[in-house]
């Protein structure tokens, strides 16, 4: 079975799989998703209470704690695992707004072994065409 990049299926099947993620006290935030492409943005937002995805759905949602934007393309790159995205941050390729406290205290989830395993178990089931 795959699911389509950024789809509500592609949304719910990421939390189901990240279901075995380890609890991170403290990595807590309300995520807004902006991902621009040459068809229209895709909206999409993550509850994430230490470090459980308690929810994720398409749209968007009121006061998040931060908003991470990028292009498709290079949310895509993310997504694959061809783009790290502390570099992208650094290049200026995704960018956040509100609370760049918050993004920056959740960094380091995305480079745990288990955060890493979680993403290729997610590479697996998505189809990004």
């Amino acid at each position: 079975m795959t699911v389509r990049h950024l789809s509500q299926e592609w949304l719910d099947e990421t939390r189901a799989l990240a279901a075995d993620q380890p609890e991170r006290p403290g990595a807590t935030a309300r995520i807004q998703y902006v991902v621009t492409g040459p068809t229209g943005t895709v909206e999409y937002a993550w509850d994430l209470q230490d470090g459980r995805l308690l929810a994720s759905f398409l749209g968007r949602i009121a006061d998040p704690d931060v908003t991470i934007r990028a292009s498709l393309a290079d949310w895509t790159a993310i997504a694959r695992g061809q783009l790290d995205l502390d570099g992208a941050f650094l290049q200026g390729l995704v960018t956040v707004d509100g609370s760049t406290a918050v993004f920056l205290r959740l960094l380091p989830l995305t480079r745990s072994a288990e955060y890493l395993a979680l993403q290729a178990r997610v590479r697996a089931v998505t189809d990004f065409d």
